[in-house]
């Protein structure tokens, strides 16, 4: 995993928030997807820090989840 800070992602990266995230929280997490790694961070603190994960790292992640 590599962490990013946001000034890293430019304007163009589209972030989904999670079907589970509710307005109030507590539990927000978006996901924008490139064609390097999977960035992931949370929403209520967009400007904050994020994980980047690669694809591979992604897609084994997702089914314990």
């Amino acid at each position: 995993m590599i962490r990013k800070p946001a000034r890293d992602d430019g304007p163009a990266l589209e972030w989904i928030r999670s079907s589970y995230s509710t307005p109030d929280g507590p539990d927000c997490v978006e996901v924008a997807v490139r064609p390097d790694r999977i960035l992931v961070r949370d929403s209520k603190n967009p400007d904050g820090p994020r994980l980047g994960l690669a694809p591979g790292a992604w897609a084994a992640f997702l089914p314990s989840v």
